[in-house]
């Protein structure tokens, strides 16, 4: 398994680098990121994609440059697919090199305080109602696991990353649980609107996983909630523009 623990910073500013200009990315555009990384897309496979989709792009006739990573996911699909076709022409007998762990163990302890912190600090708030007994379980958790020994904590980082996909699940289910279904209604119809002129180069499974992310991604929003995923700590681990100056 090849764990890109800087996965997501390093596709966003990849784009910024083919569009020539800075652009926040949307909350759509970081779904179609997760739903690469849920689908295990190698990173050079999506950033090849980025590349065929700027080259048959032609700004200047159509008028205007790409503005949302919607757009390449077709061409990433394209290249995911030759990957796999050339790896099944391949075989390697070599055993992988040792990677070393992307992240100290102080690292990573820091990181599920910090996100442990943010769950209580919701689960106390007025308006948690029935959020605050699961909000309270897995800051636990979380807790537990930052307090492991250092080489526990870091021994199996694909181990770590699943248990925090299972933390991940409880707390969207929770999530989906607690929201009135007027609101996911709204954010159905928000992600629709989004998705209409680019559902027609767009597989059925794909159009799937962009809109549970994005549906996601707006509910965290909402409670001001972090995700959990070591693919977060690098972008958690960032100073602010004060703690830089």
């Amino acid at each position: 398994m090849e764990n890109y623990f800087n996965y997501y910073t390093e596709i966003e500013e990849y784009f910024w680098q083919k569009r020539g200009a800075s652009l926040l990315v949307s909350t759509l555009d970081w779904a179609v990121i997760e739903s690469w990384q849920k689908a295990g897309v190698p990173l050079e496979v999506v950033l090849k994609g980025i590349d065929r989709a700027f080259e048959h792009y032609d700004s200047a006739k159509r008028g205007r440059p790409i503005k949302s990573l919607l757009y390449c996911v077709d061409a990433v699909a394209q290249v995911a697919e030759e990957a796999k076709e050339a790896a099944a022409g391949r075989a390697s007998d070599a055993p992988a090199a040792p990677r070393p762990a992307p992240f100290g163990p102080g690292e990573i302890a820091a990181f599920f305080r910090a996100n442990a912190s943010a769950l209580r600090e919701t689960a106390g708030r007025s308006d948690a109602g029935s959020l605050a007994a699961p909000l309270l379980e897995i800051a636990d958790a979380l807790e537990a696991l930052a307090g492991q020994p250092a080489t526990e904590t870091t021994a199996n980082l694909e181990g770590l990353e699943r248990q925090l996909s299972v933390f991940e699940e409880k707390l969207q289910a929770a999530l989906t649980q607690a929201a009135s279904t007027e609101e996911l209604l709204a954010l159905r119809r928000e992600v629709e609107r989004a998705l209409a002129p680019y559902r027609r180069r767009m597989k059925a499974e794909q159009l799937v996983l962009i809109e549970k992310q994005f549906l996601q991604k707006k509910l965290l929003e909402r409670y001001r909630l972090p995700r959990l995923s070591l693919f977060y700590l690098p972008a958690a681990a960032l100073p602010t523009a004060e703690e830089g100056s």
